[in-house]
């Protein structure tokens, strides 16, 4: 039986261009796709159902676009489920998937973004971590070539969806859990970065609820970092009856803060990640799915391939307490 191998052996091409030829990528010579057409008609090589797949219209193939935390040692656990919950779906829904990181496209213009995704026989866009900052993305959805999903961003239109969770109304419930617990009158508010989505919208959650109830609120930003977490703490929990922290590796950060500090002061983080059931305490958290999110997310862009509409879709969360036991059962 007549391989793709083969193919490209009798064409001395790479493995890669014939699957190019085959997949009818752009960016490949007509002179290169003779010598592969030639030796697929001479060999009589038949691609297989996977890459007949590729060529035809029916064929779906997604980009996950994912903005890696720099700022920890630890490992990125949301994005690595957001990773395994979008390969899960993209299994079920019968499409194919590649990851881009952002540092691979952010130096690239609007043009050569759209290309480079084009080549790669990309139809729909999925966005993780997006922030302010991030105009490509905005120019992508702005654009509308790709039907897209953003996750934890406001932005949606005739082309592109909005996953996330109600950050505003979690980030007060979470802290109101824990003031109340504790008679707390000043607030330590470490909060993510400045150009965050979410950073805003777990803000306005924090300024409501010290609106609500009187409090002092001290409000720094740790960028999502548990070092930056670890010296705010240290230089202004002195001074406040609890450190609220818009992520668990924050909060983790915190605490071992406070523990160096040889002090007590209530800690609740945001995300509800693995990684807080072996801090040895246990903290308020907003506990979100990402992993279902993923899926969610998966599922949505395939809807607007079928010509819907765009929505704004908000997912539910539970305020928990995570327990060691819970983690490794």
């Amino acid at each position: 039986m007549v391989s793709i191998k083969d193919v490209a052996k009798h064409a001395n091409v790479a493995i890669s261009t014939v699957s190019k030829v085959i997949n009818e990528y752009p960016n490949v010579s007509n002179e290169t796709k003779k010598k592969v057409n030639d030796a697929i008609t001479e060999l009589g090589y038949r691609p297989n159902t996977f890459a007949s797949a590729l060529s035809s219209k029916s064929f779906t193939r997604l980009a996950i676009i994912i903005n890696p935390n720099t700022l920890t040692k630890a490992i990125d656990e949301i994005n690595m489920q957001y990773l395994s919950g979008a390969i899960n779906q993209a299994q079920k829904s019968g499409v194919d998937i590649i990851t881009v990181f952002f540092p691979m496209i952010q130096n690239m213009s609007l043009e050569e973004v759209v290309r480079y995704f084009q080549s790669q026989s990309v139809s729909g866009l999925i966005v993780f971590g997006m922030n302010k900052k991030s105009k490509m993305i905005m120019e992508l959805v702005d654009l509308g070539v790709f039907k897209m999903v953003i996750v934890d961003a406001p932005i949606y239109n005739h082309n592109t969806s909005s996953i996330w969770i109600n950050n505003a109304q979690a980030q007060y419930e979470v802290a109101l859990k824990t003031v109340l617990e504790n008679n707390i009158k000043k607030v330590l508010y470490i909060a993510g970065r400045k150009d965050g989505y979410i950073t805003e919208e777990r803000l306005k959650g924090m300024n409501k609820l010290a609106n609500d109830y009187h409090l002092v609120m001290n409000v720094k930003h740790g960028d999502f970092s548990e070092l930056k977490a670890w010296n705010i703490t240290k230089k202004h929990a002195f001074k406040h009856d609890v450190v609220v922290c818009a992520s668990d590796l924050m909060a983790i950060g915190a605490m071992n803060a406070l523990i160096e500090m040889d002090i007590f002061r209530p800690v609740c983080g945001f995300d509800g990640i693995t990684l807080m059931g072996y801090v040895g305490k246990q903290m308020n958290t907003v506990m979100q799915d990402f992993y279902r999110i993923a899926e969610e997310a998966i599922q949505e862009v395939i809807r607007l391939l079928k010509g819907q509409v765009g929505e704004n879709i908000i997912l539910e969360h539970k305020i928990v307490k995570l327990q060691y036991k819970e983690i490794i059962f």
